[in-house]
C-alpha cells in the first residue's frame, strides 16, 4: 500500500513513519508536514505544506494513495478552546476533505486520545473537541475510517522527535504493561486496519494491541 503520514516531526508521527518504512506491506510513503522530518529513505517522499487547510493546492503530489495516517496534533495545555478547535477540528476536517476529493478510495486513520468524549458534551475541552473530530471524520465517505486512542506510548529505535515526557511511558509500562503501546504496535495496527475488514471505528489500547 501507499500511505500518507502527517506529524512526522512529532513523536507519534515519526514512530509510525519509521514502522511504515521498514514494513514490507508499505511500498511508498508521503510525509506531509510543515517542516522537514530530516529522514532519507528510498520509499519516502516529503511534501512541506504551511497551511493544512489548503491541501487541495497540491493535487498532483497527493494523488494515488491508499491510506492516510493522520498523526499531527497539539497539546491543549495553555490553549484557548477556539484556537485548539481550529487546529484539532477545523484543520483536520479540511485536510481530510481535500484528501478525499482527490483520492475517493482512500482510508483514513486519525490519532485521537484516551478519554476522548464521543458525546461532545463533557466538561473537558480537549476531549469534547477530539470527540467532535472523531464523529465528523466518521461521517465522511472514506473507504475506511478509524479513530485510534493509544494513550501512553514508547518510542522506537532511531527516533529524533521523542516527547520530553516519553520516559513516563516506560515507568507506566513497568507497573502496568497493558496500559502502554509501542509505536511499532501503533504503526502495524494502522497498516492492518487498512488491510482487514471488520475493524471497529474506535480503537482503544487493547484493540490496537490486538490488531497489531
Amino acid at each position: 500500500m501507499k500511505v500518507i503520514i502527517t506529524g512526522a516531526t512529532g513523536m507519534v508521527g515519526e514512530g509510525v513513519l519509521l514502522e511504515c518504512l521498514q514494513n514490507d506491506k508499505v511500498t511508498a510513503v508521503l510525509s506531509i508536514s510543515r517542516r522537514t522530518a530530516a529522514i532519507q529513505h528510498p520509499k519516502l517522499k516529503e511534501l512541506l505544506v504551511d497551511d493544512f487547510t489548503k491541501l487541495s493546492l497540491f493535487r498532483d503530489a497527493i494523488a494515488g494513495y491508499d491510506a492516510c495516517f493522520y498523526c499531527a496534533g497539539v497539546s491543549s495545555v495553555g490553549m484557548k478552546e477556539d484556537k485548539y478547535r481550529y487546529i484539532t477540528y477545523d484543520t483536520t476536517l479540511a485536510f481530510a476533505k481535500s484528501l478525499l476529493e482527490i483520492n475517493p478510495e482512500i482510508s483514513f486513520i486519525y490519532v485521537s486520545g484516551g478519554s476522548t468524549d464521543s458525546t461532545e458534551q463533557g466538561k473537558v475541552m480537549w476531549a469534547r473537541v477530539k470527540g467532535k473530530t472523531e464523529n465528523d471524520l466518521a461521517k465522511l465517505p472514506f473507504k475506511k475510517e478509524y479513530n485510534f486512542r493509544p494513550g501512553a506510548m514508547t518510542t522506537v529505535a532511531g527516533q529524533k522527535h521523542a516527547n520530553p515526557f516519553a520516559f513516563v511511558a516506560k515507568i507506566i509500562k513497568f507497573f502496568a504493561p497493558s496500559a502502554v503501546l509501542s509505536l511499532h504496535e501503533v504503526g502495524r495496527a494502522m497498516i492492518h486496519a487498512v488491510e482487514r475488514d471488520g475493524v471497529k471505528n474506535i480503537l482503544e489500547i487493547k484493540d490496537i494491541r490486538a490488531l497489531a
